[in-house]
């Protein structure tokens, strides 16, 4: 009877073990389930917001400020006085060497150069704001014409409407002349690569695709300085150009920065 009520005992003792084994197994993985981010993408956190340094009504710096609405980043704007040169003083070129602006600060990171800090932004802060406004480099496709897209800005619209600018603006604030013929050069020609804007734009939303990218947001500030102060309507002259453009200048983010960032 002893020896009967003794294996009983044992095996309760097994069944209760067994029991606080498999309880410890559960908790263990309900635990491992709550702290392992593994399966999450990287949300960046902010000890400190992130310092863009410009002036607010230049083109570069809205640029900047533009991507950083559009992924939801708060920032801090650190107004540099070009008037005043500040962009050129040793506080500022230990920044940015070549004494231009923007400069954005994150954390202990410093980046320069407009177009590389919005491809940074829209990196690092990929699943915040806006989706898709740069894809990832994994898909060879949709990278391939995201770049080629942006080339297109950088090399068939930049150069002609900052140029117009530079000569119908920036030239009279440091006490030049205009130069006319130049101007109607310029004008001429972005006229006529707006006609190849044309033909992508009949067959696509935006720029890369259906979706909105860095590359249809980079047009905004020297689009809206020619378009706006100077009056030059070519953005509006063919009609799936018009149609893009009154897309892209409508969105909240620009609205927020065109008069500065």
């Amino acid at each position: 009877m002893a020896s009967k009520l003794s294996s009983l005992a044992l095996h309760s003792l097994l069944v209760l073990a067994l029991a606080a084994l498999l309880n410890l197994a559960s908790n263990s993985l309900n635990l491992k389930t709550y702290f392992d981010t593994s399966s999450f993408s990287a949300k960046p956190t902010h000890n400190m917001t992130v310092k863009l340094y410009g002036s607010p009504s230049s083109t570069c710096t809205r640029r900047v400020a533009t991507v950083l609405k559009e992924k939801n980043v708060p920032y801090e704007l650190i107004p540099i006085d070009l008037g005043k040169g500040e962009h050129k003083k040793p506080e500022f070129t230990s920044l940015q060497p070549f004494g231009q602006v923007p400069v954005l600060k994150d954390g202990d990171f410093t980046i320069y150069e407009s177009r590389a800090i919005g491809r940074y932004i829209a990196l690092k802060y990929g699943n915040q704001g806006t989706p898709g406004l740069i894809p990832s480099p994994s898909d060879f496709e949709a990278w391939g014409r995201f770049e080629e897209a942006a080339s297109i800005e950088q090399n068939n619209f930049d150069p002609f409407a900052s140029g117009i600018s530079g000569e119908k603006i920036f030239k009279l604030m440091r006490g030049g002349t205009t130069d006319e013929k130049r101007v109607k050069e310029l004008t001429d020609t972005l006229y006529a690569k707006l006609e190849a804007y044309e033909v992508i734009l009949s067959k696509r939303k935006y720029l890369a695709g259906d979706t909105i990218t860095l590359a249809d947001l980079f047009h905004l500030p020297y689009g809206t300085m020619i378009t706006e102060r100077l009056g030059i309507d070519a953005l509006n002259s063919k009609p799936n150009v018009a149609r893009w453009w009154k897309d892209i200048t409508s969105r909240p983010s620009w609205q927020a920065v065109k008069d500065g960032a």
